[in-house]
């Protein structure tokens, strides 16, 4: 499975020709009508790569969300043209492999990270996400203790400046081999190491269900450490439908019974050929969650 930049790098960008899809205006302002408003909808820009940012911002605003998740500095202006949220700012971090856990990649994070929380402040915006890294034979325990170690010195500037770091956890069974977040208990004793609001987990329902499970109970009982929400199908990291395991309507239900109050975004990789198929998927995502 492609990552999100290889994804970027091979998907080809389209105009804005077909961007809403075949949607009629009635369509999509009746599909907003119906939106409940308890939860705060998203989507990941990677996963519509085949779509420039303008017309994405087109998509989400005639489907009735205002978010879009992994958008950084550049593109911002065209997210603001269109009043649209930048829910997970991006752009800090060199790659999801060298991370906070390594200490040899600190100073080159500490540098881009106090620049971007100014960016993502100057902004409006919140929420910027950060990766733990690969482990590289490096026990748990010790990266543990690296990581905070290299958070401590970029957190007083997010106190500052309002910004929350979100680490993202992912699974390393599959998608991200040797990543060391590849768990909510690893995430969770960072969080409670760092002991602060400016930092939080980007909890990835997709990949927790692939390392461990037990999604619902995990939420319940850590809501305090999650800031953000990713979806996306098991098996595959497809369209959130009947044809995967998961049950999100149970799960953000139970999202929503702890007073959560932040974004939860559709990060699934589209299956349908066309772009219509592939915005009608995004459309069906957004009312599966809406609960």
């Amino acid at each position: 499975m492609p990552d999100r930049r290889q994804l970027l790098k091979t998907m080809a960008l389209t105009g804005v020709g077909l961007t809403l899809a075949g949607l009629t205006h009635a369509e999509t302002k009746t599909m907003s009508s119906k939106l409940k408003g308890n939860i705060r909808h998203s989507v990941a820009r990677w996963t519509y790569g085949d779509l420039d940012i303008e017309s994405l911002c087109q998509v989400v605003t005639r489907l009735g969300f205002s978010a879009i998740d992994l958008v950084g500095p550049d593109d911002w202006p065209i997210l603001k043209k269109y009043g649209i949220d930048s829910a997970m700012c991006n752009g800090a971090e060199l790659n999801l492999e060298d991370g906070w856990c390594d200490p040899q990649f600190h100073d080159a994070l500490t540098k881009r990270y106090l620049r971007h929380i100014d960016l993502v402040a100057d902004a409006g915006y919140t929420n910027l996400v950060c990766f733990s890294g690969n482990k590289r034979g490096m026990d748990p325990q010790v990266g543990l203790q690296h990581a905070t170690a290299g958070l401590k010195r970029i957190l007083p500037q997010a106190k500052k400046r309002g910004v929350v770091l979100q680490m993202e956890l992912f699974n390393s069974k599959i998608d991200h081999p040797d990543y060391m977040a590849d768990n909510s208990a690893w995430g969770i004793k960072l969080c409670q190491a760092l002991g602060s609001e400016n930092f939080k987990l980007l909890y990835d329902i997709y990949h927790m269900q692939i390392s461990e499970g037990d999604i619902i109970r995990t939420i319940r009982e850590n809501t305090a450490f999650f800031g953000h929400f990713h979806t996306a199908g098991v098996p595959g990291r497809h369209e959130i439908d009947d044809s995967q395991e998961l049950n999100y309507p149970a799960i953000v239900r139970a999202i929503k019974d702890t007073g959560f109050s932040g974004y939860l975004a559709q990060e699934f990789i589209p299956t349908a050929a066309t772009e219509a198929g592939r915005i009608e998927a995004l459309q069906a995502a957004v009312q599966r969650c809406d609960v």
